[in-house]
């Protein structure tokens, strides 16, 4: 797998093809603390170490390349042509190699990298509040966002394509790590000027008989099969249409009167204009909504965020 991945940077056998280098990043300081100070004293000075060690150093390397880079003379060195053209070559390199390593240290604290997540109901509300923290937190790391449905979204989860998908309930998921974080009251979404609008709370016998309105796509079917649910406890079949428009849209003509639907609190924060949301009060209308991810996933920017899932919901 390492080897693929060289591969696709175009640099395989990189390991192998600088076996045949002469020296080590510990004689490249030397040479370049040598070359500043003018004296091999001076850089062991400056580098803690011996001046005899450093000047056996920088001589084996010149032995290996066949080449002088200093002039020796008493008050120290001074660099050959050749090793003014080595010192300009290897300085790039060295200021590269040390971006590398701050750029690899970066993503290993989360400062820098993506994580994936996936929704099936709106940004709003407490998933919204856990984001804008964790962005403040973490400003170097981009956040994607991915609508889609429940059974999508394991399966991108477990597939490495989601770092955490966010999900009503609370039951097990194979193959995947799961914690309940909040609970939501579901809300009855329906138009202002409809007769149930004033009222300061519903059941679902008050609402058996309406026309209700989900959409196509995810989370629609879940939608459907939680009305369907909780309505033929009364013995009553209801009247579901499912439309091909987005969750934005439907609330959009729910508040022109085309049906009502049901929706979780967070869509009560969004002040959609003509809608009015009136919870339900029974106690199977509370909802709990939990984290799902890999126990794999080793996105070092994504364990920051799980730790912040965590602190957050204690």
């Amino acid at each position: 797998m390492g080897g693929d991945g060289l591969k696709e940077q175009g640099i395989e056998e990189t390991a192998v093809k600088l076996t045949d280098l002469p020296f080590d990043l510990i004689t490249l300081r030397y040479v370049l603390a040598a070359a500043e100070f003018g004296s091999i004293r001076k850089a062991a000075e400056q580098l803690g170490g011996h001046a005899a060690t450093i000047s056996r150093s920088v001589r084996r390397l010149e032995d290996d390349i066949g080449v002088s880079l200093f002039h020796r003379v008493s008050a120290g060195v001074r660099l050959t042509e050749a090793g003014r053209r080595f010192t300009k070559m290897i300085v790039p390199a060295l200021v590269g190699m040390r971006e590398a390593v701050h750029v690899a240290g970066a993503a290993g604290r989360a400062e820098t990298g993506v994580v994936r997540i996936g929704v099936i109901t709106t940004l709003a509300g407490e998933l919204r509040r856990l984001i804008v923290e964790y962005r403040r937190r973490n400003r170097g790391v981009r956040l994607e966002i991915h609508e889609g449905s429940r059974r999508d979204h394991l399966k991108a989860v477990r597939a490495g394509r989601l770092d955490a998908v966010f999900v009503t309930g609370s039951a097990d998921v194979p193959d995947c790590e799961t914690v309940t974080l909040w609970s939501e009251r579901v809300h009855v979404a329906l138009s202002h000027c409809h007769p149930l609008s004033e009222r300061d709370r519903l059941d679902w016998v008050d609402i058996r008989e309406e026309r209700f309105a989900v959409i196509e796509a995810a989370p629609g079917s879940e939608v459907r099969d939680y009305i369907i649910r909780r309505v033929t406890n009364y013995s009553d079949y209801p009247l579901i249409e499912a439309r091909p428009v987005t969750q934005a849209t439907l609330m959009q003509m729910v508040g022109l009167g085309e049906g009502i639907t049901v929706v979780s609190e967070g869509w009560t924060e969004l002040g959609i204009a003509d809608v009015r949301t009136v919870p339900l009060v029974a106690e199977e209308d509370e909802v709990p909504f939990s984290a799902v991810w890999s126990p794999t996933n080793d996105n070092p920017a994504f364990r920051r965020l799980l730790s912040l899932v965590k602190s957050f919901w204690k």
